[in-house]
């Protein structure tokens, strides 16, 4: 289960604080996919930063399965992150002199080696995203879409319990755009991990969101109830 209980975040500025996040709460079951849309500087992108550990709120709390991350020394930390959350970006981030099998096994080498349980892994996942006849070809070889998917595969390696991911279609046209995001919500449904998405994207709301997803807006550093309720409303 992930908490999140009035998180805030602001920055020091010669105007005063600046205020980036205002008193965020939510709560999200293993499996639970959200959609988080707003407009640009709302706060989304240091939202996601928080939640994965990257930022450190400035009041409120984060847990996930009754662990505070940031109670954690910053080793530890470094440690829960590799583990337990998966990131996803709107710029694929791969290596360019790395294949597609060694990408997606990167974030092994944090723990000091690529064991052959994690390679096999590694395999079976870009099999999964539809690579597995690309598995040697580095980034330069490969489509934006492709290169999005082995980022899939490489966030999904350790089988994280929270995936994040930032504009993950924001480079793509329709076809690839849609074909990710059916990936992300198919491979996490699959492991129970929980989802949450940043986009600007109405259709690719609609489809993370599809069936018992929740889209909240974020306007003004604050939470939004789901949409659906208030179109109910």
């Amino acid at each position: 289960m992930l908490e999140v209980d009035r998180v805030a975040k602001q920055y020091p500025s010669p105007t005063g604080p600046l205020v980036v996040l205002d008193d965020v709460s939510l709560r999200m079951e293993a499996g639970q996919r959200l959609v988080v849309m707003g407009p640009s500087g709302s706060g989304k992108s240091t939202l996601l930063s928080i939640l994965g550990t990257l930022e450190v709120p400035t009041a409120g709390h984060v847990c996930l399965d009754g662990v505070d991350p940031f109670a954690l020394s910053p080793a530890d930390r470094a440690a829960y992150r590799n583990q337990r959350i998966g990131f996803v970006f709107q710029e694929h981030h791969l290596l360019a002199g790395c294949s597609a099998i060694d990408n997606v096994v990167l974030p092994a080498l944090a723990t000091g080696r690529v064991t052959q349980e994690i390679e096999a892994r590694g395999l079976h996942l870009l099999e999964r995203v539809g690579l597995a006849n690309r598995v040697e070809h580095p980034p330069a070889q490969l489509s934006g879409g492709e290169r999005q998917r082995v980022a899939i595969a490489r966030a999904l390696i350790h089988s994280p319990q929270v995936i994040l991911a930032d504009e993950p279609t924001g480079q793509l046209d329709g076809n690839a755009a849609g074909a990710v995001a059916n990936l992300l919500v198919e491979l996490t449904s699959e492991m129970s991990s929980l989802l949450i998405v940043v986009t600007h994207s109405v259709s690719i709301a609609e489809r993370i969101a599809a069936g018992t997803g929740m889209v909240r807006q974020l306007v003004n550093g604050r939470l939004e109830p789901d949409s659906s309720e208030v179109a109910r409303s």
